[in-house]
C-alpha cells in the first residue's frame, strides 16, 4: 500500500470523491501544511484540509491519482490557506510526477496553476464527525 495526501479545499467532497475510486483502500481527512502542533477545526492555525489516501499502486497508480486531482477542483483559484490546492508527496517519485502534471496541466489549461506542491509533514487527522462526513448524510 501506498499513501497520497492532497488538499482540494474543503475536504468533504473529496474524500467522498477519492473513496469511491477503485484501488483506493481507505481515507481519511485531517490537517497539513502548517507549522501550528496539534490543530483542529476551530483553531486550525496555518493548515491546510487535506486528505490522506492509502492505496493499492497495483490498482491505481499516483499517476492515476494525480488525473483525478486535477479534475476535482480548479487548480487556478487561489484560496485561503485552509483550502489551498497542494500535493503534499511522500518521496521523490510523487514529486517528479507531481511536478509533471502539473507542467502538463498549465499547458492544457494555458493558465498558471496556483497548486503548491511540498513535501508531506505531519498529517494531523480531523475529528471524527468529519471524517465520511458526506457519507453520514449531513
Amino acid at each position: 500500500m501506498q499513501i497520497a495526501t492532497f488538499a482540494l479545499g474543503c475536504f468533504w467532497g473529496p474524500e467522498d470523491y477519492f473513496s469511491k475510486l477503485k484501488g483506493v483502500i481507505k481515507t481519511r481527512v485531517g490537517y497539513m501544511g502548517g507549522k501550528k502542533k496539534n490543530p483542529s477545526y476551530y483553531d486550525l492555525g496555518d493548515h491546510t484540509e487535506t486528505i490522506k489516501i492509502t492505496f493499492d499502486p497495483k490498482i491505481i497508480s499516483f499517476e492515476e491519482l494525480l488525473k483525478h486531482f486535477w479534475k476535482e477542483h480548479d487548480p487556478t483559484q487561489e484560496q485561503v490557506t485552509q483550502y489551498r490546492s497542494a500535493i503534499f508527496y511522500q518521496n521523490k517519485e510523487q514529486f517528479v510526477l507531481a511536478e509533471k502534471s502539473k507542467k502538463e496541466m498549465e499547458k492544457k489549461l494555458g493558465k498558471e496553476i496556483v497548486t503548491d506542491i511540498e513535501k508531506a509533514g505531519t498529517f494531523y487527522q480531523a475529528e471524527e464527525y468529519h471524517q465520511k462526513y458526506l457519507q453520514k448524510g449531513k
